[in-house]
């Protein structure tokens, strides 16, 4: 594909198959006639150049092709309806589609839907409104290709079957529903920064998509502060990136990282969102853990950061943010109350960060021989390769402590 070519695919897929859906009612034959036009269009630009108005070229010549395919359609009350919604659908390559209403977001809400699976919501939304290939979402995951495809025509043909509507939601039922397309892009990002399996800590592409992702959320929805509380926070954790692991791609705790390869702009950006969002005084959780990365960016006193943890554990009454709570409180320089509040927790069983947690904690109070069995608890739970690195290192060290 060519740079030009690939630019608009990754800038119109979302927007054509948006748009043909919204016309057709149906997700799968709106993609289906969508990457037939991208196929042309591969043949094409190169030989004929690229459309003066490239997105409605795409979009145009999706429609034409979305009406050859229902004209073969043998259910006539089908075919009939699909074909008069086409024809209101302008045909013409050089129309500007940015006067089309920008479906975008109602496809989001669609593919969040949690009539879904989660693992569909992620993978639906990374094809349709990310553009990712099939073949990209599935190395990202690490399954193979055809598990990956069957999760999604499974999840579309659930779209069709259930009447998922293609719409953003009345503003009733907009509090309830945003939430769900909030924590798929978080959901997206945390795989891409802390990838639960396989070689390499970071996915660097996941994070990207879900950074841009969260962009074009803001953008669409300029009043919600809580997408601009989750863009600061996806910015600010990004900004860690290239010091979270070694040369050797060995894992660098936090109170280890080299904070000059910290990205300083993203940090930059990711504050100033945080300000609109803080601006709009509607707190909510990914604000709270915005702010919570802001201080770790900033270098704020622990103690405010353990606070900072006690509001989200308002909003966000769950263990693991619990967890979160207790190793901050451990940060701020109670190491026996961080562990108590570890030891206290309930609902963890086979979360690997549960003992990988105690066993730091251990180690520092220096308790080697329950580290030692609590770095083997983590071992066992984590699959990630230079996690499992990390771990193995910090093992050796207890053990060798307590040999002598």
């Amino acid at each position: 594909m060519t740079v030009s070519l690939e630019a608009t695919f990754r800038e119109e897929w979302p927007r054509a198959v948006a748009i043909l859906t919204r016309v057709l009612g149906d997700l799968s034959l709106a993609e289906d006639a969508v990457q037939d036009a991208f196929a042309t269009a591969l043949e094409r630009w190169p030989r004929d150049g690229v459309p003066r108005s490239p997105g409605a070229w795409i979009v145009a010549t999706a429609r034409n092709g979305a009406i050859d395919r229902i004209r073969r359609e043998r259910t006539f009350a089908r075919k009939a309806e699909m074909l008069a919604r086409l024809q209101d659908l302008s045909d013409d390559p050089d129309a500007d589609v940015s006067s089309i209403p920008d479906e975008r977001l109602a496809l989001l809400f669609t593919c969040c839907h949690p009539a879904l699976a989660v693992e569909a919501r992620v993978a639906l939304t990374l094809r349709e409104v990310a553009g990712l290939a099939t073949p990209e979402i599935a190395r990202a995951f690490l399954v193979p290709e055809p598990t990956l495809a069957q999760r999604l025509v499974r999840a579309k043909r659930r779209v069709r079957e259930t009447g998922i509507p293609f719409r953003v939601p009345p503003d009733h039922l907009l509090p309830d529903r945003l939430p769900d397309v909030l924590r798929v892009l978080y959901l997206v990002f945390n795989e891409g920064y802390a990838a639960t399996s396989g070689a390499e800590l970071v996915r660097r592409e996941l994070c990207a998509e879900a950074i841009r992702l969260a962009k074009l959320l803001c953008v669409l929805m300029p009043d919600e502060p809580e997408a601009f509380g989750l863009l600061a926070l996806l910015l600010l954790q990004d900004s860690r990136r290239e010091a979270r692991s070694g040369r050797d791609g060995e894992l660098v705790l936090l109170a280890d990282q080299d904070r000059s390869l910290w990205d300083r702009a993203a940090i930059d950006e990711g504050l100033r969102v945080l300000d609109r969002a803080e601006a709009m005084r509607r707190p909510g959780p990914y604000q709270l853990q915005a702010a919570i990365a802001a201080g770790h960016a900033e270098g704020t006193d622990p103690s405010v950061i353990a606070v900072l943890y006690g509001a989200l554990e308002q909003f966000e009454p769950t263990p693991v943010v619990r967890l979160n709570r207790a190793v901050a409180v451990a940060l701020a320089g109670d190491l026996e109350g961080g562990l108590a509040l570890l030891d206290a927790l309930e609902g963890l069983d086979g979360y690997s960060y549960l003992p990988a947690a105690r066993a730091d904690l251990l180690r520092r109070l220096g308790r080697a021989e329950e580290a030692a069995v609590a770095y083997r608890d983590a071992l066992a739970l984590t699959e990630n390769a230079a996690e499992r690195r990390f771990l193995a290192h910090r093992l050796e060290e207890v053990t060798a402590s307590t040999s002598w």
